[in-house]
């Protein structure tokens, strides 16, 4: 009996529950099926329907020291790969990324850099992006770290799970958990409720909703941040390039995608005016760049701690539920989903997640 096998027999008598169809959830299930789980999950949309959308995703890997998830980012990359030869729907392009700040001639100290990240020359960099107009003296470059498509990856995962017996309920909000003696037995919809051993929340910013409900308030923000998608010229950008002007990607088929803050809710600061300003800033910046288009922009609520640091883990004072409220959620969706997996189906306290724990917010 291989690794797999027994996985899905030590799994067979757990139903769970995730609520959270967005590319954490979908990791979530399609980790939990794949070591044997009964998986139904449930979404008040559909599949990657929230700020899973609108990520600019990429995976990236850069942590200090002192990070207390260091060891969870540093996970990261492999966890990916892992995925990529389980799952064939699911790609990712490991472009690299190329990171430079304000001074052109400075790179970030080396404990907040990329692992395995290379300082490069300025000839160097001409050579990896041709098209920047003004390259820095130096630049730091972590040939790693990529990007995925996480609309497509979250349906992957989906399908990966489904293809291991889980269950999909779209248009289906959750409207509580049932609790009994302490313990949850199920998730309540509008229709009925959904038998559970264990309920896996993973909603994003509608996680203090039901959290709240069970008088366990966790203190979760909705953090804003602005996704670009332009239709330009092919081959502009060969990386992944961050840096005081732009922060850009460009995909397989020649979409070029910009991050940007969100900055407030004037007219001036609309994601359709931030877009046209994102666009001729690119131009400054890059040779080729004939025509670049606005196709969409929009804003991302992203389930942002009060301390910065995920919150994974059981919940106290009720019984059998799993939260997982993480930033970067595309980043770290593969590694967590088969961390928690793990301690879910087989009961085994995983010190990786030792930082994120919920109970931190609630002293004894």
């Amino acid at each position: 009996m291989d690794r797999t096998e027994v996985d899905r027999v030590t799994g067979q008598s757990k139903r769970i529950v995730v609520i959270g169809a967005g590319i954490m959830g979908a990791s979530l299930a399609y980790h939990l099926a794949r070591k044997g789980a009964k998986v139904t999950v449930v979404d008040a949309e559909g599949i990657a329907s929230g700020v899973t959308s609108r990520s600019f995703a990429w995976i990236n890997t850069s942590f200090s020291e002192s990070d207390p998830i260091a060891q969870l980012r540093g996970a990261a990359i492999e966890a990916y790969r892992q995925l990529e030869t389980e799952l064939p729907g699911l790609t990712v392009r490991w472009t690299g990324a190329l990171s430079y700040s304000e001074m052109s001639n400075a790179v970030p100290s080396t404990a907040s850099n990329p692992p395995l990240a290379n300082k490069l020359s300025r000839s160097q960099i001409q050579d990896l992006e041709p098209n920047l107009k003004r390259p820095p003296e130096s630049a730091s470059y972590a040939p790693a770290e990529g990007a995925l498509d996480p609309v497509a990856a979250t349906h992957a995962l989906i399908a990966g799970a489904q293809a291991l017996g889980a269950s999909m309920l779209t248009r289906t909000p959750v409207l509580g958990l049932a609790i009994q003696h302490a313990k949850v037995t199920g998730v309540e919809t509008a229709m009925d409720i959904i038998e559970a051993d264990i309920v896996v929340v993973a909603a994003g910013t509608g996680i203090t909703k039901l959290t709240d409900k069970l008088e366990v308030s966790l203190p979760i923000e909705a953090s804003p941040a602005l996704l670009i998608r332009y239709k330009t010229q092919p081959d502009l950008v060969r990386t992944l390039i961050s840096s005081p002007a732009m922060e850009v990607r460009q995909t397989a088929q020649g979409t070029l995608l910009a991050a940007e803050d969100y900055l407030d809710d004037t007219l001036e600061n609309q994601p359709a005016a931030i877009a046209l300003r994102t666009a001729k800033a690119i131009q400054n910046e890059l040779h080729g760049v004939t025509s670049i288009e606005p196709e969409w922009a929009g804003v991302g609520l992203r389930p942002m701690p009060a301390d910065g640091i995920p919150i994974i883990g059981y919940l106290p004072k009720v019984g059998g539920v799993y939260v997982c409220a993480v930033h970067p959620g595309v980043t770290l969706a593969a590694i967590v989903g088969r961390l928690a997996s793990e301690e879910i189906i087989d009961g085994e306290v995983c010190s990786t997640l030792g930082p994120c724990r919920p109970d931190r917010f609630f002293p004894r």
